[in-house]
């Protein structure tokens, strides 16, 4: 079986001949026995990763890539030779060889974590370079996402499910277990798993579902995933069969279709992937079983052995330094947590560090028998008591409550945590004490915080790429614990009007009064954007998560919101949707703070509001050109005082108004990841207050203006991943309390000189760069005394996918 994965190359030969030789030899040596079984396993488990490796150094002409490999390869096969004449009785010649094979595993295993890690960073900043063809490495929308770095007792599941998903019978394999068991994680590594890799390649989809589906947008995700153009479907049934014609194209090749997280009731969604093709697969993670599909793998609860290394690796710090309870102590809270991974992990993380009552406490809490599966809602309540133990750390826990505000399978952006908290619990701090939550959170293991930076040596109070992940059943948590009051009186109003489902008392709501701070409002497609006349004064935050790729109209009610201080305003749909009735927003006096993500914002020109409270405007992945028509417009008129401007992944913005500039109250601008932006305003030196200017990867920004220099308290200079700017203006040099400059990847500047100038920036305190970067600045680091060069080491970061 194992030398049926080798063959071919010299070094895949080489290969086969070493597990030859474990073989062999291995029935002379029973001492090495362990010892060879793990070098087997590393070898076979490289065995596909080989023969990709030398598949791509054929046509890219690198076969000295792999002498490394062979030389270890021939040395292994040479000891495992001397192994088999060590005689039983030498213990110290076992001893030395025994740690021999050890490092050779060591070895392979760093060659393909380390090594190869860093030809492909190599290769992908050839890529960009234009030294590579880009489709070499195809990372689309519906790339799996790697599993957890810690699994534990999913390994004969992952082999169990293999053995059907290889098998000729199995179209559609349906993978059931509660909520929280490893589902999802299980999925993950399958599509990771050397095997299933190399024989489906590139034709793997992954596609997280969920209870508010949109089909047209799985559909779209799909075409874009291997670089396809994404058709313009009439309807549900014209994407079915659109898509079936891709499936077609890829055909005969193996093709690996898996749908994540399918809820109860979608069975004609699942019927709308269900082709008859041959080597077409269908994997779906579910809470649910669905029959009529056919084959179901129950994913079953861990084992004890592995509920007690999962529950140990949340409760105890591998300092050593933490309480360590009886032995039977902590059997007994395992056994109450039934082998649920999700509770193993939150209840253990809970405990961590807690005195003996905390463990005795928790296990008198369970002590009336009661399974804790019976039901998913004994499990919210399990997990419930390990939110008790929040009760000490202020505001986090009403901060987990607010999470659930958020649509399910979404990443929250941090920035939109940081607006909420910010204002809903005074925490001005510029997000500081907002992501110190977050982390204790995530450290409480109650949610996935996901920091998408490329470089993570420097924050500087920017959190644009830096996300939440909430697990299904703790967001249900979230949910749970924020309607345990009677509805009129919750401090979070959490709606979800998507699938035409209204509530009860939504319909009766122009009669009621709530007093609820913060409400979050999700709709979709179907929403007829008929809103009723909600009472709702005491709202501080406002969340609206909707669905749509053509309008999307604000609610009248909004004009009652008095004490509105942050409006968080979310498409999730397939394209930026138009925002109707904008003006509404101008007769909010207490607004603050305003996040718009992908929608179309219309004319600015067209509103008589004046947002005269405002202070940050936040705006992602919107169409701002049409609001930006009219050079006439008055911003500082609108927004006179506004402190903070953010425009992350505009694609249609190409300059910016010269009546920006007037925005004398301006201490932070960021445009970043806005692809067609090619010069400031002139005037940009008459933002005399502006502390933080951000230009990251703006890839089309040709330079900077010399009023620049103005500046005067300007700190925080960020132009990394700007490939066209030239040079640096000598009016750089007047920065008198500029203290950091970040220009990593800054490639056309480095075929130029920086200005004598820069000697005058005695205040500049650090430079964050690159290799290539770097080499500008040696000739002034003895001038500039404090100034240190910081040269992070290069991150390949996929976690924005």
């Amino acid at each position: 079986m194992a030398l049926e994965l080798i063959g071919g190359t010299v070094v895949e030969t080489l290969i086969g001949e070493l597990i030859k030789a474990i073989l062999d030899e291995g029935k002379k040596a029973a001492e090495f026995q362990s010892v060879f079984d793990r070098l087997q396993s590393t070898l076979i488990s490289i065995g596909p990763t080989i023969q990709e490796i030398e598949r791509l150094n054929k046509e890219s002409d690198r076969s000295k890539e792999t002498e490394q490999l062979v030389r270890m390869l021939k040395e292994g096969k040479e000891l495992i030779q001397k192994c088999s004449k060590v005689t039983w009785w030498h213990y110290h010649k076992k001893w030395k060889y025994s740690n021999k094979l050890l490092d050779l595993d060591e070895s392979l295993l760093r060659f393909f974590q380390v090594d190869m890690a860093v030809q492909g960073f190599r290769d992908i900043k050839e890529i960009r370079l234009g030294q590579r063809d880009p489709y070499h490495f195809k990372l689309g929308p519906c790339q799996a996402p790697d599993p957890p770095s810690l699994t534990v007792g999913l390994d004969i599941p992952l082999q169990e499910l293999k053995m059907r998903l290889f098998r000729d019978d199995a179209s559609v394999i349906v993978v059931s277990a509660p909520g929280g068991c490893g589902k999802t994680t299980l999925a993950k590594m399958l599509c990771h798993d050397h095997q299933v890799k190399e024989n489906f390649k590139n034709n793997i989809f992954y596609v997280t579902v969920s209870k508010a589906f949109n089909l047209n947008a799985i559909v779209q995700s799909l075409f874009q995933h291997n670089g396809h153009g994404v058709p313009d479907f009439q309807n549900d049934e014209d994407a079915v069969n659109q898509l079936e014609q891709l499936l077609k194209q890829i055909a005969p090749a193996p093709t690996l279709l898996v749908l994540d997280d399918v809820w109860s009731g979608s069975e004609s969604l699942l019927d709308n992937f269900v082709f008859e093709m041959p080597k077409y697969k269908i994997l779906v993670t579910s809470r649910f079983e669905f029959p009529r599909f056919g084959s179901t793998y129950k994913l079953p609860l861990l084992k004890d052995e592995d509920a007690m290394t999962l529950f140990r690796s949340s409760a105890f710090q591998q300092d050593g330094r933490s309480y360590m309870p009886d032995e039977d102590l902590v059997e007994k809270i395992v056994e109450g947590c039934k082998g649920f991974p999700l509770a193993l992990r939150v209840v253990g993380r809970s405990l961590c560090g807690q005195p003996a009552e905390a463990w005795e406490s928790r296990v008198l809490t369970w002590s009336n028998g009661q399974s804790i599966f019976s039901s998913d809602s004994d499990l919210l309540l399990c997990l419930q008591s390990s939110l008790d133990a929040l009760a000490d750390k202020g505001i986090l826990k009403e901060c987990f409550m607010d999470l659930g505000s958020f649509p399910e399978d979404q990443k929250i952006p941090a920035t939109a945590l940081i607006d909420m908290w910010e204002e809903l619990y005074k925490l001005h701090t510029g997000g500081v004490f907002a992501i110190n939550n977050l982390q204790e959170l995530s450290f409480r293991n109650l949610l996935t915080l996901v920091d998408a930076r490329k470089d993570e040596s420097d924050v500087d109070g920017c959190y644009n790429d830096t996300y939440v992940m909430l697990h299904d059943l703790l967001r249900e948590l979230a949910i749970y614990q924020s309607s345990q009051e009677p509805i009129e009186q919750r401090k979070r109003l959490i709606v979800d009007l998507s699938g035409g489902k209204v509530p009860n008392w939504w319909t009766q709501a122009n009669q009621q009064h709530f007093g609820a701070r913060l409400l979050s409002i999700s709709t979709d497609e179907l929403f007829s954007s008929s809103w009723c006349n909600i009472q709702t004064p005491e709202v501080e935050a406002l969340i609206l998560n909707f669905q749509s790729k053509e309008n999307y109209t604000l609610p009248e009610f909004m004009k009652q919101m008095e004490k509105l201080k942050v409006l968080v305003l979310t498409n999730n749909g397939p394209s930026p949707a138009q925002l109707i009735n904008f003006s509404v927003l101008g007769s909010l006096p207490s607004l603050k703070r305003i996040r718009l993500e992908q929608v179309r914002i219309p004319p600015l020109c067209n509103t008589t509001a004046e947002f005269k409270n405002l202070e940050k405007i936040s705006l992602v992945m919107c169409k701002i050109s049409e609001a930006l028509s009219n050079r006439s417009i008055q911003i500082s008129n609108l927004f006179p005082n506004l402190v903070e401007l953010n425009i992350d992944y505009c694609n249609d913005l190409v300059e910016l108004l010269e009546g920006l500039c007037d925005l004398v109250e301006l201490k932070k601008l960021s445009i970043s990841n806005c692809p067609k932006l090619s010069a400031l305003p002139k005037g940009i030196g008459k933002l005399g207050n502006l502390d933080v200017l951000r230009l990251r990867d703006c890839v089309k920004l040709s330079g900077l203006p010399d009023s620049i220099g103005r500046l005067r308290k300007l700190s925080i200079l960020d132009i990394s991943g700007c490939l066209q700017i030239k040079e640096i203006p000598k009016q750089m040099g007047e920065l008198c309390n500029l203290r950091k400059i970040h220009m990593r990847e800054c490639w056309s500047l480095c075929k130029s000189e920086l200005p004598a100038s820069v000697m005058n920036l005695v205040g500049l305190k650090k430079v964050i760069c690159d290799t290539e970067t770097a080499k500008l600045w040696e000739p002034f680091e003895y001038h500039l005394k404090n100034l240190r060069i910081s040269v992070p080491e290069e991150n390949i970061n996929l976690n924005w996918l």
